[in-house]
């Protein structure tokens, strides 16, 4: 599975801290007013530099190294060298699958999920109740495509709708679509379980800002950034056959996000303005890194479990206010721990589903929220 949910999670739990999120921001106001400037944009060599660095570490990578690949049974390429059966898995919670190992193999997996906040972790990450519950479902869904036996196509789209409870606000204007990610994967080191080598994959695309984020009608509106953002990961994927002919897969990823451009806001905005403000606003740098567990219990059951790592740079925002009061306001940093442990069940080597829970146990300025979720995992 795609991480993009587990970033829906953690952007709702930021949320979470303060009724306000221009309470949750550390304000830096100036008295020297300037207008504001049109969207800028990273320089075009550092632009290059994120994709190329990437890509210079996976060509040093490289090996002759041949196996069957990765994804879920044969159809997708599973690691598994089990004598008495070939292991069928979904894939767990939060881990991002790697490129699929045959041309021309189409996997299709919705998945739905609903957040119930339960607390909120301050600066120190010391619990506190919270008044303002935010709730949210929402749908993702993973399309995949392989143009080639080692390189797939991925988009992953979001929708969602939210309410509060307590009178601080109330429900989203209807079913809102978030931003939409699309990468590009590529398998560059195929598995040999037998020697121990793992696949790995790096994935490169861009997120783009499909999703409402100024001049809302309501606050709860606000699901997109409004920037173009640059996303790169790497993923390690590798099976084991432990005692009991019990098929263990481990996964490892780390993913980085960076916005490409600025966002124009103007009212009431997805980064906590107001009626009246006009600016400019520039979504920190944020990222994940984690783990993930699948043990089969026979060839259909598999228990999974994820531990994952989020952090985030706080969102900059510039302009003016109602009272044509310059501002220059910077967010705050958060972190968060989540754990996902679910149970997964394949009838054929093709078709899965996993059911489970995402808990954000530890972290700072950010919300407690425990999301149970379950997916349909399809591979044609």
């Amino acid at each position: 599975m795609a991480s993009t949910m587990i970033s829906l999670t953690r952007a709702h739990a930021a949320r979470l801290g303060t009724a306000s999120a221009r309470r949750a921001m550390t304000a830096r106001e100036k008295d020297a007013g300037r207008p504001c400037g049109r969207a800028s944009y990273i320089p075009t060599p550092e632009s290059i530099l994120f994709v190329a660095i990437p890509f210079l570490v996976a060509l040093a990578s490289l090996s002759s190294a041949q196996a069957a690949g990765t994804g879920n049974g044969t159809a997708a390429g599973s690691q598994g060298v089990n004598e008495h059966y070939t292991q069928w898995y979904t894939g767990s919670l939060v881990s991002p699958s790697g490129a699929l190992t045959k041309k021309g193999v189409f996997a299709w997996e919705p998945y739905f999920a609903y957040s119930q906040p339960v607390g909120n972790l301050d600066s120190v990450g010391r619990a506190a109740p919270i008044k303002d519950r935010a709730h949210m479902v929402s749908s993702f869904t993973l399309y995949k495509y392989s143009i080639t036996n080692s390189i797939s196509l991925q988009m992953t789209p979001t929708i969602s709708y939210g309410w509060r409870h307590g009178g601080y606000g109330g429900t989203t204007s209807g079913t809102k679509m978030g931003d939409l990610p699309v990468d590009v994967m590529w398998r560059y080191l195929d598995a040999d379980p037998k020697r121990y080598i793992p696949a790995l994959s790096l994935f490169v695309g861009v997120a783009f800002p499909s999703g409402d984020y100024t001049k809302l009608g309501r606050a709860e509106d606000g699901v997109g950034t409004g920037t173009y953002t640059f996303r790169v990961a790497l993923t390690e994927q590798s099976t084991y056959t432990l005692p009991g002919h019990h098929e263990l897969r481990l996964r490892t990823w780390g993913t980085f996000r960076r916005a490409l451009t600025q966002a124009h806001i103007a009212d009431i905005s997805s980064y906590g303005t107001s009626a009246g403000f006009r600016g400019l606003a520039h979504p920190g740098m944020y990222g994940e890194s984690g783990f993930s567990l699948e043990y089969g219990v026979n060839q259909k059951w598999v228990i999974a479990m994820d531990l994952a790592r989020d952090w985030a740079n706080g969102s900059r925002v510039r302009g003016y206010n109602a009272q044509g009061k310059y501002q220059d306001v910077l967010g705050q940093a958060s972190g968060n721990w989540v754990i996902a442990p679910a149970v997964e069940y394949n009838w054929s080597p093709r078709f899965g589903i996993i059911a489970g829970v995402t808990a954000i146990f530890a972290g700072h300025n950010t919300g407690q929220v425990i999301s149970p979720q379950f997916a349909f995992n399809s591979v044609f």
